[in-house]
């Protein structure tokens, strides 16, 4: 038996008590208003990708949001209270409560502010102009727009099999979708530069079509119209695997260029 197995029973256990113990999940989740976050992404990029939290658990703390499931098998993107995969195929799928995930983040979307957008907007200039509508940099930002696209460029990882690869390595695999002329929805955040390592600095967005049926993570895109939604939060809550693949994990360097490579297809 290894040697952390009971502590990570006790501690699971604890964690089990924590959870039941509070007031009802959505309204109590929803009035402290905060970025809730499994595991961390240079766990990600390091080949954890067993999934350590049911999607029913998950709803329990966002209705909005993003994330990936176990084995790595595709993107999630979140919004309205609907939680959708989008595979390989670039094809989205509805995720059951029993679906795990290994990273994810969620929270519960107010709209502080709105912006009415008109393109043609690059993926860098909409980032731009966001943040010139944020108060700073250092809060966490939720980011939602709805609008007509002249192209979305998404992409969505493979369901994997061990022993797990590096993230980066994976994304060079990566199947890469091109949308033209198509309506949907851009939801995701913007993090602080502070937090590398546990997040993706910076704006980080999924994608999903009007009709619900395609979509991904999002690498580059040309908006032609669109409603901006900005909803900001001071609060952050971080929930940690206890399984030994995140526990052994080498998370103690710097990622970014992996990260970069991975999460940017730079």
């Amino acid at each position: 038996m290894p040697a952390e197995t009971p502590f990570i029973r006790a501690l699971d256990a604890w964690r089990a008590h924590r959870r039941h113990s509070r007031a009802p999940g959505p309204p109590d989740a929803a009035a402290l208003h905060e970025v809730f976050q499994n595991s961390t992404i240079n766990a990600l990029l390091e080949g954890v990708y067993d999934g350590s939290m049911t999607y029913g658990e998950l709803r329990r703390h966002g209705d909005f949001g993003l994330g990936t499931f176990n084995a790595l098998d595709g993107e999630m993107v979140a919004f309205d209270g609907d939680f959708y995969q989008i595979k390989s195929d670039g094809i989205a799928y509805p995720v059951a409560d029993e679906e795990r995930t290994p990273f994810a983040t969620v929270l519960f979307f107010e709209t502080k502010l709105t912006h009415t957008l008109t393109g043609p907007l690059g993926y860098e200039a909409l980032q731009a102009l966001a943040e010139g509508l944020m108060e700073g940099p250092n809060l966490f930002y939720a980011v939602r727009v709805d609008g007509h696209f002249r192209m979305v460029k998404t992409r969505s990882m493979p369901r994997q099999e061990k022993p797990y690869r590096h993230l980066d390595e994976v994304a060079k695999e990566q199947p890469v979708f091109h949308l033209e002329d198509v309506r949907g929805t851009l939801a995701g955040f913007r993090f602080p530069d502070f937090t590398r390592g546990l997040n993706v600095p910076g704006f980080h967005l999924h994608f999903l079509t009007e009709d619900r049926r395609r979509g991904g993570h999002v690498l580059d895109l040309e908006l032609a119209s669109g409603v901006l939604a900005i909803d900001a939060t001071a609060g952050f809550h971080l929930e940690l695997p206890t399984d030994s693949a995140f526990l052994h994990a080498d998370l103690d360097h710097d990622r970014g260029d992996a990260l970069d490579r991975a999460e940017r297809g730079g």
